[in-house]
């Protein structure tokens, strides 16, 4: 099995991610047992002025230096749980010491296999207003949709200033709901759950709309990766 390593920026959505492997690696692996993972996690604070100032180079440089951090460690291959930090992948690309996984692959191809046309997009900010889910969806013949102004603004101060400090509230659940409902007024049906700590808010058997979980998935083919 190879070696897993997850370039950690928020804690939670880190967190869901390295859980799902060890999870799902119970009916793919056997009980107590999982390919090798190692976890690296410079902490989020540090990240932020880069992601405001749009400087995705900068972003790149946390990203690359865990990466280096987790090839020393024995590292196969790289997975990063923080779909914001993918604005920043030509970047890392180019100096990269180990392959990685891209989670809006990874959600891509799972619309495509469900048969989506036209899904919307939850996200932090810097996710919702940037290209990696128009590019990586569109190049698949599938349109993207964000929130309207109000919604927009919404969904990113929740997850800000509530899930990635684990704060998870049922009013907020319900706000969701609300803006995933209004995303399906306009022509969605789906939506791309693509902040990692969004799946720990929003359940799917209550959404307005079918969901893709991007931490699950991107967990999901980082395991499948490993096995083969």
């Amino acid at each position: 099995m190879k070696h897993i390593g997850i370039v950690a920026c928020s804690a939670e959505g880190a967190a869901l991610c390295y859980q799902t492997i060890c999870r799902e690696a119970l009916v793919l692996v056997g009980k107590n047992d999982h390919p090798r993972i190692t976890l690296d996690s410079i902490p989020m604070a540090p990240w932020l002025p880069a992601f405001d100032a749009g400087d995705y180079a900068g972003v790149a440089r946390f990203m690359l230096e865990s990466a280096r951090t987790l090839a020393k460690a024995g590292a196969d291959f790289l997975i990063c749980p923080d779909n914001s930090a993918h604005l920043a992948w030509e970047h890392v690309q180019k100096e990269t010491p180990l392959p990685w996984l891209h989670i809006a692959t990874v959600v891509g191809e799972e619309a495509a296999a469900r048969g989506f046309r036209r899904v919307g997009i939850l996200g932090t900010r810097y996710t919702m207003g940037g290209p990696v889910y128009s590019d990586a969806l569109g190049r698949l013949g599938i349109e993207t949709v964000v929130p309207e102004a109000a919604d927009f603004e919404t969904v990113d101060r929740i997850i800000f200033s509530e899930l990635v400090d684990g704060v998870f509230r049922d009013e907020s659940r319900q706000a969701y709901n609300q803006v995933i409902a209004r995303l399906r007024g306009r022509g969605c049906d789906a939506v791309a759950l693509v902040c990692t700590e969004i799946p720990l808010l929003v359940r799917p058997e209550e959404a307005p709309l079918p969901t893709l979980d991007s931490t699950r998935l991107l967990a999901r083919a980082a395991l499948h990766h490993a096995l083969r």
